[in-house]
């Protein structure tokens, strides 16, 4: 059974469509979700995560920079 060009945008057509619908879905999913969490939930998980990343930035060794000598058009500017 040949296929021709028309029949193969038809189903081209039809894929995209069904695509974006399953996007959507997703999308839906996802918000149904998000929406589920009260304030007070979201609240909590958002000082979790602060703690953990205040941690993690405490762990983490200094790093000393050493200064930058300006370039010498910077300092005449500054004149």
């Amino acid at each position: 059974m040949p296929v021709n060009a028309r029949s193969l945008w038809k189903l081209v057509g039809l894929a995209g469509v069904v695509g974006v619908a399953a996007t959507g879905a997703l999308t839906v999913r996802a918000e149904r979700k998000r929406r589920a969490y009260t304030p007070d939930e979201v609240r909590a998980q958002l000082h979790t995560r602060y703690a953990q990343a205040a941690a993690d930035a405490d762990a983490r060794p200094k790093v000393e920079l050493a200064p930058v000598r300006r370039r010498l058009r910077d300092r005449l500017r500054k004149r």
